[in-house]
């Protein structure tokens, strides 16, 4: 077994990995046991008791965070050139069609967002096999291919996220950074809960929310009590 660092043992020092908190005590716990010098995201990691290889169980969704996620999200818009003024005035980064396309097959993905229209779809496909891997493939499902690029952008950038679950059951997401207050953490959580819910397949049996975990980036996980949330 690997020897503790020094970081990991004063985090370990102030919290229990074997005891459930509530949110209330994780979403101030998680600020307490980040350690690193930058201002780490928060964390959390939904199990759910569903079997996503069945297609009437893959739960996906998009939600609004309240408070955000903290992070500077880049967004590229591929769109048409009557839509790129647009785009711009929204706030998106980066605005272009053919020569992003290009520079993308080229292995470019330094962006966190690709919004685009319906009507360019056609060559945006192309890119499946860069883009898919990497989670950047527009979805109409999560808002991401619009005929509205500004409203898409502008809600990307206020903290919208979209999630799925992968193939184990669970959902990871971001849900702030930890110089959030705590109770912007969890009203944040509270939210993607209350969104998740809403999307239980009518054919998934039994629990539907197995664990809820906490962490922030490179710190230990904090289970969260599920009773200690509304929704569940």
């Amino acid at each position: 077994m690997a020897k503790l660092t020094k970081k990991q043992k004063e985090a370990l020092s102030k919290y229990d990995p074997s005891q459930q908190y509530s949110l209330e005590d994780a979403s101030s716990i998680v600020k307490d046991i980040s350690l690193t010098k930058f201002d780490a995201s928060v964390d959390i990691d939904v199990r759910l008791g569903v079997d996503p290889r069945k297609a009437d169980q893959m739960v996906r969704g998009v939600v609004a965070l309240p408070h955000g996620t903290g992070k500077d999200v880049k967004v590229l818009v591929l769109c048409t050139p009557d839509k790129q003024e647009e785009a711009k005035e929204a706030g998106a980064d980066y605005v272009g069609l053919d020569d992003y396309i290009a520079k993308i097959e080229g292995g470019w993905t330094d962006i966190d967002v690709i919004i685009t229209m319906p009507n360019v779809m056609a060559k945006v496909g192309r890119l499946g096999r860069v883009l898919g891997p990497r989670g950047l493939m527009p979805n109409p499902k999560s808002g991401t291919v619009t005929l509205d690029v500004g409203k898409a952008v502008k809600e990307v950038k206020a903290g919208k996220i979209d999630f799925k679950v992968d193939k184990f059951g669970i959902i990871h997401a971001s849900v702030g950074k930890v110089s959030f207050d705590p109770e912007k953490i969890q009203d944040n959580v509270q939210e993607l809960i209350n969104t998740i819910s809403k999307l239980k397949p009518s054919s998934s049996k039994g629990t539907y929310f197995k664990s809820i975990h906490l962490s922030s980036t490179m710190s230990p996980g904090i289970k969260v009590d599920k009773g200690s949330i509304q929704g569940i």
